[in-house]
């Protein structure tokens, strides 16, 4: 009597997977493509939607056959930095000449262990005497921090343009603790 059930099982689970066969498989089995594509995910509903494009969106989200809820993807930025640099005042820095989208900026990557606040002046020279420039206080602390020009529309190549960041102390002295480029050359050992 086992047997018996377990072979009217077996053929129940074959004819109720026949309809999943022909979903996986696609165009229907005369071999004729009703031009909507096919596939188990169309026939659940799941498929992708019309795109102009001619790839098919790829990733987990197609798989569903909608656009993820995540962020965008981030256009491509082009950076130069000149090398990281330090003062026995206990002042550190990076700046970099960055490029994306048409637009050219300054970045200034900084660390102040000088314990107590600073100035920092960020320049940007770009070509025909083009010239921007940002004020940023720098707290005094252990923590990193950076300071950027704002973005302006890109004139001529890359590496027509270079970026200086001073870092002093904001009193009537002034003193100037470091200076840090973009093309700066590295510090040579000797």
């Amino acid at each position: 009597m086992n047997l018996r059930l377990i072979g009217i099982g077996a053929g129940v689970l074959i004819i109720l997977s026949l309809p999943l066969a022909g979903a996986i498989a696609g165009p229907d089995f005369a071999g004729q493509d009703d031009g909507k594509g096919g596939g188990l995910l169309s026939t659940l509903g799941l498929s992708y939607p019309p795109r102009t494009g001619s790839a098919p969106p790829s990733g987990p989200a197609a798989a569903l056959g909608r656009e993820g809820p995540g962020p965008a993807e981030q256009p491509r930025t082009d950076s130069r930095c000149g090398p990281e640099l330090s003062s026995p005042h206990g002042v550190e820095a990076q700046t970099c000449v960055l490029v994306g989208e048409g637009l050219t900026w300054g970045r200034s990557y900084y660390r102040n262990t000088s314990g107590r606040a600073l100035d920092a002046v960020l320049t940007v020279m770009g070509p025909a005497g083009r010239t921007v420039q940002i004020r940023c206080a720098v707290g005094a602390g252990d923590e990193p921090g950076l300071c950027e020009t704002p973005r302006e529309a890109s004139a001529g190549t890359p590496e027509s343009y270079s970026a200086v960041a001073e870092f002093a102390v904001p009193d009537d002295e002034g003193d100037l603790l470091l200076r840090s480029g973009s093309n700066s050359p590295a510090p040579s050992d000797g």
